[in-house]
């Protein structure tokens, strides 16, 4: 399978890329793809964004530490865009940080799908349902995510 997907993969990439894709939601031979290679870069400074306000508000690491009790339900999370990949599966994925959660477990950077498309560098508070352990398949699996969110300032 792995032969297979290497014949596959390098075409399929040049012919997103000249169609204009940013990104193409197929693992890469390489070992990368998946949500594994999905992680947002490392920032370079100290992130530190207040909290949400209201009362589906959390932080990034409040919503990995109680993902199993707010499965399927409206969460709302301030945080820094450092990532953003459009057109995905017809969705847009957004990575959030805002200081809270451990770097080395992962549960510093929170992915966001949503229709909108922030900046990169912006602070927005995103408003979603949260979705514990969800596989879209090919390798493409979180323990936590944020789906079909909107974004305020």
């Amino acid at each position: 399978m792995e032969r297979l997907w290497k014949r596959i993969a390098v075409p399929l990439t040049v012919v997103a890329f000249a169609w204009g894709g940013e990104a193409l939601a197929f693992p890469q031979s390489t070992g990368g793809g998946g949500s594994e290679g999905e992680k947002a870069p490392v920032s370079s400074g100290t992130i530190k964004v207040e909290k949400a306000k209201g009362p589906n508000a959390y932080t990034v690491g409040e919503i990995f530490a109680k993902s199993a009790d707010l499965d399927k339900k409206p969460v709302a999370v301030r945080g820094k865009v450092v990532k953003v990949s459009t057109g995905i599966m017809g969705k847009n994925w957004i990575h959030l940080q805002d200081g809270s959660g451990i770097a080395g477990k992962g549960t510093n950077d929170l992915v966001v799908t949503s229709k909108d498309v922030p900046k990169v560098g912006d602070v927005v508070t995103a408003s979603g349902t949260l979705s514990k352990d969800k596989d879209f398949g090919a390798g493409y699996k979180y323990p936590v995510i944020v789906e079909e969110a909107t974004f305020k300032p």
